[in-house]
């Protein structure tokens, strides 16, 4: 599977960016997508993941009511709309997959669970 972000940029603080993660490979709706992110100097941390149906969805608490996840399993592409973005979301975004939809909330949260991995979009937001 290869993972292929996009949607980052520069903006300013309070407005909006839609991050994409387009994904290659068989039966992408079998995969259990996520979003992490890396701010200079600071470990990798969960954003946001979502099972292949998308009914279920989890969100850190820094982002919860700002983020979306969704995904569409026809385009084989997890999107990771941003609200109300704050210097504090400027990062380095990066999407993820791992084959299953049975994890526990707390396994996908972490970084180690995901076996493929996006190039990363910066996101910049500027105060």
């Amino acid at each position: 599977v290869q993972l292929q972000a996009s949607g980052g940029g520069l903006v300013q603080a309070g407005g909006s960016l839609r991050l994409s993660c387009a994904a290659s490979g068989r039966t992408f709706s079998s995969y259990t997508m996520g979003w992490f992110r890396q701010a200079p100097g600071k470990e990798r941390e969960f954003v946001s993941a979502s099972y292949w149906s998308a009914s279920r969805t989890y969100y850190a608490d820094a982002v919860k009511g700002r983020f979306t996840i969704s995904r569409d399993n026809a385009k084989n592409t997890v999107y990771l709309q941003m609200n109300s973005l704050r210097s504090e979301d400027t990062a380095v975004y990066y999407c993820a997959a791992e084959v299953g939809s049975y994890f526990t909330a707390d396994a996908l949260r972490k970084a180690n669970l995901y076996v493929y991995w996006g190039q990363g979009t910066q996101v910049t937001v500027s105060s």
